[in-house]
Parts: C-alpha cells; sequence; structure tokens
C-alpha cells in the first residue's frame, strides 16, 4: 500500500518530490521515493520521470544502500544516452556529479570485482572526455580507488591533488577531508589537522562535513594535545551523524574516541541510541567502519572486567558485551576478507587490526556534563560491610541492630548485606537467643526498605512496608518495634498525595490526622524502651513540622516547637545524643521554615556545638547543609559556601546515599552563582543529580538535570547542553513514559532551545511543534501552552513559514486568553511581523499588520491588568516595531510618524543613570534618522534630530549610545 497518495499531474508530482526531499534521510524517505518514481512513469513526458529517479538516487545513495544506486543511475544513463536534449543544463550537470556516487557505492560492495570498478572508472573519464569536462573529478576517483585498495597512493594523489579542480570537482570541505586522510595514513597528524583547518572552522561544509572529517580529526587532535578542541567536536560532530545509516562509518568512530578517552560509559550510551545501525546499513563498508568502532568499544569495557553488563547490538536477542563482541568481531572479520579478497590486498584487515591495538590516549577525558563510569551503569550491588566477609553472621546481625538504635547510617549497609544473605537459597538462619528468629530479621530488613521507600518519596509504598514489617514484628513478639513501624507507617501514609485534591489543606490536613493517629499510638503504648519512645515522639514532631512547611501558617508554629520541646527534654534525660541534636535540628528548622533566619541560624549554631562536642557525627554534614542555606537567605553567600564546603568534605568518609551529598552539592551550586561561579555551579548540579539517579531518586535528579541543562545554556555550552539532554532523554524513564510528563516536556523544550540557539534550526522547529501539539492538550496548565505555542511560532516564522506561524500564534492566543502571558505573547507577535516584513517586504506587510494588531490587543489588555514588563513597555516596543515593520515595507512616511509615537512615549532621558531608557531612546532615534534622512531624503531634519541626541547622551554620559549617532550623522553629511 503507497505510504503517500499518488499524485495525478506532474505538478503534484514535483510538489510530492519536494516535500519528500525535505525529510530527512531514511527507510520512510526512500519508500516515498520508490514509490513517486513509479508514479511518474505514468506520465508522457519523461522529465518528471528523471527528476524522481534522481530523487531516488539520492536517497538510495544517503540511506546508505549503495546496492540500489548504480541501477537507478543506469537508468538515467540510458534516457540521457537516448533523449539527451531532455537534460537542461542543471539536470545535465547532475548528471555527470553522479558518475562520482556510483564510484563510491561500488567500492562499498565487496561483490563486485575490481575490474569492474577500473571499467566504471574508464566509463567515467570516457565521458566527461567527449562531454568536454576537466578530469580532475577522475583522478579524485583514481585516487580514492587507490586508497581503498592499499595500493601506493603517492602519484594517484599528485595526479589529483595537482589539477585545477572543476564545477564537477568534489565540494571544497570533501577535497580538503581526503587531503587531510592523505597525511594522516602517512602518520602526519599536524599536517593533517592543518588540511582540515577549514572544515573544522566551519569555513567549508556540505552535506557529509564537517560531520566526517570530525570523526577523523578526533584522535589526531589528542594525539597532538588539543584535548579541549577534541572533546568540543566529539559533541557538535556525533549530533551530526546520530542514527543516520548514511554515516554508520562515523558513528564507529565516535565510539572508538569514548573508549580510547575513558568514556566506555557515554560509548555504551551512544551505541544504545544507534542500534538501528546493526541492522539499517546496507553498505559493507560503512558497516565495516561501525563495527570495527563498536568492537574497540566492547573490547575495552571487557578488557576493564564489565564484559556482562548488556549492550544494545543486532535485533532478535538480548547481547551481554563479551557476547556481541564476538558477534561483531566474526561479521568485521568477514567483511574485511572480503574487501581484501576482491582488493588483492591486506589492507582492510591491517586497517582494522591498528584499530583494535590502539592503547587509550587519555586516563578519563570529561566529555560531557554527565560524567560516569562503568560502575554507574553496573547493576546497583550489595554495599559493602567493613569486615564483609570474615564477619559472623550473629555478630553482623547485632551490630546492624545496634547501628539501627543508635541512629547511624552505617546500618545500610548491615542490612542491604543482610539481605543479600537472607535471599540464598542456602541460608540459614543462626539459632541464637541474641539473634533472635528469623521473622525478627525479615521485619528489620522491610523497616530498612520502608525508610528507603520513604527517602525517594515513594510514601506509597513506604506505608505498605511500614505495615508488613509491623506484622511480622507481631510475629516475632515485638509488640514496641510494631508500634514504632505503625507510626511510621501512619507518617508516611499522610504523605501520600490526594488523587482528588492535592492542595495544600489537604495535605495539611492528612499530616494533621498523621500527627493525632501517631500520638493515639503512643499514648496506648506503654513501656516502650526509651530510645523506641524517642523514635515516635520524633515522628510526631516531624509529621507537624511537615504540615508547617507545606501550609505556612503561623498558628502552626508553636505546636511544632512544643513537639520538639517534648522531644528534646525525653531525649536529654535518656542521653540519646542523636535524638538530641535532632530535636535541635528540627527546632533550627522550624525557625526557617517561619522566616525567622537569624533564630534559625543561630540554632544550627548550637547544633555544631553539640555535634561537635558529643556527637553524633554522621550529623554534621546535613547541619552545615542547613546553616548554608540560612546563610544563602541572609545574602551571605561566601559563608554559606564555606559551611557547604565543610559539609561536602565531611560527606565524602560517608555513603552518599545517607549522608545527603546530593542535597549539599544542590545547595553548594546556589552559593556558588551568588558568587559568580557558574562553572562551578554547573559542576555542582550534575554531581548532585548524579548521585541522586544512583540512589534512585530518580524525579529529583531529573529536576536537577534540567537546571544543569538551562545553566549551561546561559553559559553559551550549547553542545554540552544538547548532548547531556539526549542523555536524559534517552533513559528508560522517559523512553517509556514513567517519568512526569510536564518535566520530559521541560527537557525537551531547553533542547529545543538549545538546537536554536546552535542555529539548528530544522531540527528545533520540528522540536517546538511537537512540544505545542502536546502542551496543547494541557487543560490544567493554558499559560504554559500559550509560551511554547509563541516560541513555535517565532522559529517557524524564522523558517518563512508565515501561514503555520499565523496558526501557532493564534493557539498561543486562545492559550493566553485563559492565563495571561503579556510579554512573552506581545514579543512573540513583534518578533513575527518584523521578520514577515523584513522576509516579504511590501507584500508581507499585511501578515504583519496582522500580527502588530494583536500585540497591541495585548498590550492594551495588559494596561488595563496593571502589568508591567521586565523589558521595554510593551505600548513603547509595539511603537518602535510599527516603525521598524512600515520601513522593511517601504512604507517610510508610516514608519517615521511611528517612531515618533515611540520617542514621546519613551521620553528623552533625564538621569544619567537610566542606562536602560537611553539606550531605547538612542536606538528609536537613530532608525528614525535612517528613516527620515535616508530614505525619505531629508537630511537636513535628520541630522538636526540627530544633533541634538547626540549632545542630550553626551551631557548625561551616555557617551556608546551616542557613537551610532555620531556615525550615522557622519555619513549624512557626507552624503549630502
Amino acid at each position: 500500500m503507497p505510504t503517500t497518495p499518488l499524485p495525478r499531474s506532474t505538478h503534484e508530482l514535483y510538489q510530492a518530490l519536494q516535500e519528500n526531499h525535505e525529510r530527512p534521510y531514511g527507510r520512510a524517505r526512500t519508500v516515498t521515493a520508490e514509490e513517486l518514481a513509479e508514479a511518474a512513469e505514468q506520465f508522457e513526458e519523461p522529465v518528471p520521470l528523471i527528476r524522481a529517479l534522481l530523487e531516488l538516487q539520492e536517497a538510495y545513495t544517503y540511506g546508505s544502500e549503495p546496492r540500489k544506486s548504480p541501477v537507478v543511475f543506469a537508468r538515467l544513463l540510458t534516457l540521457f544516452d537516448e533523449q539527451p536534449d531532455l537534460f537542461d543544463e542543471r539536470l545535465r550537470h547532475t548528471l555527470f556529479w553522479r558518475f562520482k556516487w556510483v564510484a563510491n557505492a561500488l567500492r562499498a560492495l565487496p561483490e563486485i570485482p575490481l575490474a569492474s570498478l577500473r571499467q566504471w572508472q574508464t566509463e567515467m573519464r570516457d565521458r566527461y572526455e567527449k562531454a568536454g569536462y576537466g578530469l580532475q573529478p577522475y583522478y579524485g576517483q583514481a585516487y580514492q580507488l587507490a586508497s581503498h585498495i592499499g595500493e601506493d597512493t603517492a602519484l594517484a594523489y599528485e595526479l589529483w591533488a595537482g589539477r585545477t579542480r572543476t564545477r564537477l570537482s568534489d565540494c571544497e570541505a570533501c577535497e580538503i577531508c581526503e587531503r587531510a586522510l592523505y597525511h594522516l595514513t602517512a602518520g602526519d597528524d599536524e599536517g593533517a589537522l592543518r588540511a582540515w583547518d577549514p572544515v573544522l572552522q566551519g569555513k567549508e561544509s556540505c552535506q557529509e562535513e564537517p560531520a566526517r572529517s570530525i570523526s577523523h580529526a578526533l584522535l589526531p587532535l589528542l594525539r597532538t594535545g588539543r584535548i579541549d578542541r577534541a572533546r568540543e567536536l566529539h559533541l557538535a560532530g556525533y549530533r551530526g551523524c546520530r542514527r543516520n545509516p548514511s554515516m554508520a562509518g562515523e558513528i564507529g568512530r565516535h565510539l572508538e574516541f569514548c573508549a580510547l578517552t575513558g568514556n566506555e560509559a557515554r560509548g555504551l550510551e551512544l551505541l544504545a541510541e544507534n542500534r538501528s545501525l546493526f541492522d539499517e546499513v546496507d553498505s559493507p563498508r560503512e558497516q565495516l567502519d561501525f563495527l570495527t568502532g563498536a568492537e574497540v568499544l566492547l573490547q575495552r569495557v571487557e578488557l576493564l572486567g564489565h564484559g556482562e553488563l548488556p549492550a544494545a547490538g543486532f535485533a532478535g536477542r538480548t547481547w551481554t558485551v563479551t557476547g556481541l563482541r564476538a558477534e561483531v568481531r566474526e561479521r568485521a572479520d568477514d567483511l574485511a576478507a572480503r574487501f581484501d579478497t576482491r582488493n588483492g590486498t591486506t589492507a582492510h584487515a591491517g586497517r582494522r587490526g591498528a584499530r583494535l591495538d590502539r592503547e587509550p590516549l587519555t586516563d578519563a577525558l570529561e566529555l560531557t556534563l554527565r560524567t560516569r563510569g562503568l560502575d554507574d551503569v553496573t547493576p546497583a550491588a550489595a554495599p559493602a560491610v567493613t569486615p564483609a566477609t570474615d564477619e559472623p553472621l550473629p555478630e553482623l546481625i547485632v551490630r546492624a541492630r545496634t547501628l539501627d538504635e543508635q541512629g547511624d547510617p552505617d546500618s545500610r549497609a548491615c542490612w542491604a548485606r543482610l539481605r543479600t544473605l537472607v535471599a540464598a537459597r542456602d541460608y540459614t538462619h543462626p539459632d541464637d537467643p541474641a539473634v533472635g528468629p528469623l521473622v525478627r530479621l525479615r521485619a528489620d530488613l522491610l523497616d530498612d526498605e520502608a525508610a528507603q521507600a520513604g527517602e525517594k518519596n515513594d510514601h506509597a509504598e513506604a506505608a505498605a512496608l511500614y505495615e508488613e514489617a509491623a506484622g511480622l514484628y507481631d510475629d516475632a513478639g515485638q509488640p514496641a518495634y510494631a508500634a514504632v513501624a505503625r507510626g511510621c507507617a501512619l507518617l508516611a501514609t499522610g504523605q501520600i498525595p490526594d488523587p482528588d485534591d492535592d492542595g495544600e489543606e489537604a495535605k495539611a490536613a492528612a499530616l494533621t490526622a498523621a500527627h493525632a493517629a501517631v500520638t493515639a499510638l503512643h499514648e496506648r503504648t506503654p513501656g516502650l524502651p526509651p530510645y523506641l519512645e524517642a523514635r515516635l515522639l520524633r515522628l510526631r514532631a516531624t509529621a507537624l513540622g511537615l504540615r508547617l512547611q507545606t501550609s505556612g501558617d503561623e498558628e502552626h508554629i508553636a505546636p511544632v516547637l512544643a513537639e520538639t520541646d517534648l522531644l528534646h527534654t525525653f531525649a536529654t534525660r535518656h542521653d540519646i545524643a542523636t535524638q538530641i541534636s535532632g530535636a535541635l535540628l528540627l527546632r533550627a528548622t522550624t525557625f526557617a521554615l517561619s522566616g525567622d533566619l537569624p533564630a534559625a541560624l543561630a540554632g544550627t549554631d548550637d547544633v555544631l556545638d553539640r555535634l561537635r562536642t558529643h556527637g553524633p557525627a554522621w550529623h554534621l554534614p546535613r547541619t552545615l547543609g542547613l546553616r548554608g542555606r540560612l546563610h544563602l537567605g541572609l545574602q551571605d553567600p561566601q559563608a554559606a559556601y564555606a559551611d557547604l564546603t565543610e559539609g561536602l568534605r565531611l560527606a565524602a568518609g560517608r555513603p552518599a546515599d545517607t549522608s545527603g551529598a546530593a542535597r549539599l552539592h544542590n545547595d553548594m551550586a546556589g552559593a556558588c552563582l551568588h558568587l559568580g561561579r557558574p562553572d562551578e555551579a554547573l559542576r555542582h548540579l550534575t554531581r548532585s543529580a548524579e548521585l541522586d539517579l544512583r540512589h534512585g531518586v530518580r524525579f529529583d535528579a531529573f529536576c536537577t538535570y534540567s537546571s544543569a541543562a538551562r545553566l549551561s545554556l546561559d553559559l553559551g555550552r550549547v553542545e554540552d547542553c544538547i548532548a547531556l539532554l539526549d542523555s536524559l532523554l534517552a533513559e528508560p524513564d522517559v523512553t517509556t513514559g514513567e517519568l512526569d510528563d510536564r518535566l520530559t516536556a521541560q527537557l525537551r523544550l531547553t533542547r529545543a532551545r538549545a538546537l536554536h540557539t546552535g542555529e539548528d534550526l530544522k531540527a528545533a522547529t520540528a522540536e517546538f511543534v511537537a512540544l505545542a501539539a502536546e502542551s496543547a492538550g494541557w487543560d490544567d496548565d493554558p499559560g504554559s501552552h500559550a509560551m511554547i505555542a509563541a516560541e513555535t511560532a517565532v522559529l517557524l516564522g524564522e523558517s518563512g513559514e508565515f501561514a503555520r506561524a499565523r496558526e501557532a500564534a493564534d493557539q498561543a492566543l486562545a492559550a493566553h486568553a485563559k492565563d495571561p502571558r503579556y510579554e512573552q505573547l506581545s514579543n512573540c507577535l513583534r518578533e513575527l511581523a518584523r521578520l514577515q516584513a523584513e522576509r516579504q517586504g511590501p507584500d508581507g506587510l499585511a501578515g504583519a499588520r496582522a500580527f502588530l494588531t494583536d500585540a497591541a490587543r495585548v498590550a492594551h489588555e495588559a494596561g488595563a491588568a496593571g502589568y508591567e514588563a521586565q523589558g521595554r513597555p510593551l505600548d513603547v516596543a509595539l511603537a518602535y516595531e510599527y516603525g521598524r515593520v512600515h520601513a522593511y515595507a517601504g512604507e517610510y512616511a508610516d514608519s517615521l510618524t511611528s517612531l515618533e509615537e515611540a520617542l514621546a512615549l519613551i521620553g528623552e532621558p533625564g538621569q544619567a543613570q537610566d542606562q536602560e531608557q537611553a539606550g531605547s531612546w538612542a536606538e528609536c532615534v537613530r532608525l528614525a534618522g535612517v528613516v527620515e534622512g535616508v530614505y525619505l531624503e531629508r537630511p537636513a531634519p535628520a541630522l538636526t534630530r540627530l544633533d541634538a541626541a547626540i549632545a542630550r547622551l553626551t551631557a548625561l554620559g551616555h557617551t556608546e549610545d551616542a557613537e551610532s549617532l555620531t556615525s550615522l550623522a557622519a555619513r549624512l553629511r557626507d552624503e549630502d
């Protein structure tokens, strides 16, 4: 069945061919090209068929199907031989250009005899000579064949490189790459990089470049010490070839680069992203390059002892690194042997062996903001216990309970070790009264699991596990422990979101109920051991503290402090150190929540004094983190930085999931931003996110990574931002839809903005269009849809698609009517007006005016609502845009009128410190001077306006703003 409606006229055919030409290369585009070529057969006129066949050959060539490209070209050549007059100059040029495509396709197929390759080159030379074309392109193909075979290329290179280029020569970028590869093969890294410089600098490019050159240049850059440049080009170059079957070889070299720079984990991630290439690449040469690069990576991972890691490979089965490496090696060896048999050399096996024998070029080059090692992608094992193997089981159980009783987070490692032992088939529980029955141990393990679930904010799971643990404690004859577990279950239940009412009042009411339930449980459970009773008191105080945090109600402050005092008094009487410091910390936190930051700071000082004197030491990192946040709230980032630095130092000696290291890194990022250290802040954000991700707090991790991505974009690190988001969006949480859809949308939105900043307008627009369609269904958040649709409209305008831009702008306006976004909508509409007038001139004036009319309505609504713009006032910006739009459309009198209105609205700058007003006013004067003096040809009044403005700005000290006016005035005087 056809994938697209078949054209019924040549006009429809050409339109369909153009639409297909805009699609990315791949199977979908190729199938459509095949259908259109078949449809073109119905027309008597042969030219539509010629154009359809050319489109089909291009789809085969860049869709990595080299076997089919020569077949299509043979038919084109027959049509040319039979009816050469059908080929105008452009078609004729295209036909002769593609002789090189066929030569390249034949080289990529080891089943094509070498004699046939040489015969095709002879055919190309004869045809070029007969047509009067120069032979430099022919000699270029002769050189590439010699290089492919592994012959001495010196003469072939001179015959090609020494000739003058012709219209049919490969583009400058492709020829630069071939010259660079000649130097690289000779072992001259510096010569190769000098040759590559115009391509790597972005001065020359084409369909395949610079992605092809970058992939080859990565290792020479490393070998010559240009490490930062290699990193930068890896990020940009990989993005240019990812998932592209025709660039499988380039992707293979990026995999190799990861393997040789200590980035094996990223290499496995990229391999998974390009898994389809194992089956989609039909070019044996591309397959060989890709598989060899993949084998370099897999070999390195296996050498590092991670051969059992899962790996993405050929479809139809699951793979480990070891298994996939064996399969890849067998297939790649076979391909190399087939090429060498055809060519009569050992070149391909030799090149492959050289790649596999390379040693790492650096221990660990930080390629992306997500620095992960293979240990981070290995399924988590139980944390080690010291001593892990020699400690007898009874002693391990007793030690775990003792640590847990003390509140020592090191108990977590003991429970993890015990969980592994108990799960083993051959586990035998010790018959020891000090240990108790197995059911007691199972209850302990469930209690620990519940605590971990609560730390991950999975309160429903935590409540269920605590209830199950309580039942087992009852079975074990431990009613006191059962009571505490039920208290924990009650608190966890109070934190479970209500799907029908997720408002603050409902949350506060649930926590009030939880506190009452825990208190009642406490009162009806007499005779508790002091350390367990202290835990119930802590639960009571925590419930009220969470209620205060949720509601912010002043009436909720005193009850928290009362419960905290009760806990502190009890813990002091029974000398329970961890609960004494816990109570003091809760009190300080309560002051912070109530807004009394000085009292909270004094409270943390008291806690730190006690912790340093009496312990427990494991509370120090979290307490220092709280004091650091308080210093930030009191506008003392330097003190915050000092506290957080000490907190991180102390946390480094403890397991990250129990020391609060992720939160400390996040807080440190805030301190660094306040101190003007954004790059350091970025490092702390990514460290915080990866710690959370590693310990299963995935939502928080993605939120932090989202902040890191936005910061990296603000810092101009566009490729870092895109690489980070590409990695995150490939996580299973995202691909399976488990992550919150709004958070996923935020990640995609930041990526789309980064693509736009990186001047990948096509990809950015496609992502924005998709996001606008999805956000249209956000009935609970029309404001966000308004902003996304507005940005989408601007990108469509930048692409010249003003009809679609109008549709997107109308969507934004409709959403804005429900949840106003005055400034964003005004900016969008004015920019669309400017773009349409600038691109289309007088023809676009009506559309531009329509956008401005909408912008005027938004500005009026904003004024009526008392909205104040963060930037220029909306009415001022609108008047200026009216002037600019009419100037683009050639309506200069209307333009000048609008600009004078804008000047009146801005008003002359009256204070030296009002830089923003002076800048806006000066720009408006400049444009008015251009319109009046240049386009309306009235230099005298224009100069009067400019001279007065220059004097005014100079007197106020705004000399930079006056410079552009002075330059314009001089130009007008010269022309006059």
